[in-house]
């Protein structure tokens, strides 16, 4: 480990904590509807939309009619996606020549970037063409993020509103993050990488003759807009197969901060807005501090172990922390503190192959995504999957005080714990369930390339990866089988649509109640106490639940390393 290192690791979360509230009010704006200087511009786009559409955006929607909107939309997304990648041999802007995708590699495909999760089992730069990547992926990459940061919007609501039965309207939350919010970051964004040396052009591939005399070909498309959208909206699909380990894709160490950064941006803004959204911004900083520490730690953990190296190769003289799978112009912490950043999030992009760390290292991302990526989290998904632990906490907080349990003014009673154990609960059911399926059938155990606990633990990785709605991989396992490509496009449906459903069910209900001013009986919720407490309630339920398959996994891998065991 070296200071440079640490000193990354620090500023990266500073930086973090300075941009959070500027984030925070611009997200506030578009909460409450607001009209910001971007309206003189996209008004009448948004205007036309609503005609075009015939969509009321002043017309209020209860939870039920949102969620089933929301829904229809997402499958109509669906089917959309699958389509294009279906046709994609007779489709335009294709100068490659692809064929179409086949049947399970669409169905795989296009569930994946409609949950907002991006798993891909394909090489992107030898699969799909241009049109696919533009019409079929990037679009989805904007409107998943934009759905995830609506339901954030409509939950914000039910806390902040009083004895309603409404939480906002779908269409107008969507188009006005859509329009006002996404697409302007994402045009400066990809401005700046194109000025980084990222490619953007319909052009196919070049080919290049290399020093040695070898014919080289080299893959060019429509790089940087998908790369902008694919970080802010916490996406993480990569045009080419190496991901942001590629120099096309992440050329130097400045845009390495920057997809970082923009990773993490929108999730934190998301808990100052909350903060406002209910009239205390020290709840919002509550929140980001419970985030911010379970991430500082995770962090540290990986770093430290990616920098104290593999001991079977320190025996052999062979010295120094473990670069296997890592970029050398990256190097260890930059590596470390990525992968932490994009599992912290549900955004799955990485810069460094997480098969290739150590046995503790790769255990800190997976252990990311079976929290349900509530450190920043996902667009929209990592605040209302916070606040999912929030209501347990203040229940557990109740029981110890002997009063009904109160959050930012709202009584937590026994519908909203309900249907938040449900949505959490739906994660280690898939996980663990999808896992010990894939674990003893043989179609399955076809899947890992190595043998052993690490073997276990890819399996274990990518049901944890499509049902967190993460997309990374520990890419040692061969996916990209009808198997694997059902499996693990049925748990990204469910990861996704089974928590935001209870979830808007939440919202619905605590609407409907009235303001419950704090006592002095009432347990605060913006004090370390409240802090230390929901970092426990995360870790206590993540470990209980987990722990027998994180043992079984890279636990039972990090001691047969020690013990110098070999598989």
């Amino acid at each position: 480990m070296t200071l440079s290192g640490w000193m990354l690791i620090f500023a990266f979360v500073a930086i973090l904590a300075v941009l959070a509230k500027p984030m925070g009010l611009w997200l506030f704006a578009l909460y409450e509807g607001r009209t910001t200087p971007l309206h003189r511009i996209l008004g009448p786009v948004e205007r036309g939309f609503y005609r075009m559409a015939g969509i009321d955006p002043t017309e209020e929607q209860g939870w039920r009619r949102y969620a089933l909107h929301m829904l229809l939309f997402n499958l109509a997304l669906l089917l959309f996606t699958y389509a294009v990648l279906r046709l994609q041999g007779v489709l335009p802007v294709n100068p490659q020549g692809f064929g179409a995708v086949g049947a399970d590699g669409a169905f795989n495909t296009a569930v994946s970037f409609t949950t907002n999760t991006n798993w891909q089992w394909y090489s992107g730069e030898t699969t799909l063409s241009n049109l696919s990547q533009m019409l079929g992926l990037t679009i989805q990459n904007f409107l998943s993020a934009a759905t995830g940061i609506a339901i954030a919007f409509a939950l914000f609501r039910g806390f902040a509103r009083r004895e309603t039965g409404t939480i906002g309207n779908f269409w107008a939350d969507t188009t006005r993050i859509t329009l006002y919010l996404l697409l302007p970051i994402c045009t400066v964004y990809a401005l700046f990488l194109i000025a980084s040396g990222v490619p953007q052009t319909l052009a196919g591939s070049v080919h290049a003759t290399t020093l040695e005399g070898v014919r080289q070909t080299i893959a060019l498309g429509p790089v940087a807009s998908q790369e902008a959208i694919k970080m802010l909206g916490t996406n993480g699909g990569g045009f080419f197969n190496a991901n942001s380990a590629h120099p096309f894709e992440n050329p130097t160490a400045l845009t390495n901060l920057i997809q970082m950064l923009s990773i993490f941006l929108i999730g934190a803004g998301l808990t100052w807005c909350f903060g406002k959204a209910v009239g205390d911004t020290r709840q919002g900083w509550a929140i980001l501090a419970a985030m911010g520490l379970i991430f500082v730690a995770g962090a540290s953990i990986a770093y430290w172990q990616e920098a104290a190296g593999n001991p079977a190769l320190h025996h052999l003289g062979v010295g120094g922390g473990n670069m296997e799978g890592k970029e050398v112009r990256f190097g260890i912490a930059a590596s470390s503190l990525f992968a932490v950043v994009t599992t912290a999030a549900s955004c799955g992009a990485v810069n460094a192959m997480h098969d290739s760390f150590t046995a503790i290292g790769g255990l800190i991302p997976l252990l990311n995504i079976q929290l349900g990526e509530v450190v920043v989290g996902g667009v929209g998904a990592g605040i209302y999957g916070f606040l999912l632990f929030a209501i347990l906490a203040v229940f557990v907080a109740g029981l110890m005080v002997g009063r009904t349990p109160e959050y930012v003014g709202k009584k937590i009673e026994a519908r909203e714990v309900k249907l938040a154990v449900l949505a959490i609960a739906i994660l280690p059911l898939v996980i663990l369930g999808f896992t010990a399926i894939a674990s003893v059938l043989p179609v399955g155990l076809a899947g890992p390339l190595n043998e052993g606990p690490h073997g276990f633990s890819e399996i274990l990785y990518a049901f944890s990866s499509g049902a967190g709605n993460n997309g990374s991989a520990f890419a040692g396992l061969s996916a990209g089988t009808p198997f694997y490509n059902a499996m693990i496009g049925i748990a990204m449906w469910l990861g996704r649509f089974f928590v935001i459903v209870p979830v808007l069910a939440i919202a619905g209900s605590l609407a409907a109640k009235r303001h419950t001013p704090a006592t002095s009986g009432s347990f605060p919720t913006t004090g370390g106490l409240w802090i230390g407490l929901l970092i426990g309630i995360i870790l206590i339920m993540g470990g209980l639940t987990f722990l027998p398959s994180l043992a079984l996994g890279p636990v039972a891998d990090h001691l047969s390393m020690m013990a110098g065991q070999r598989f």
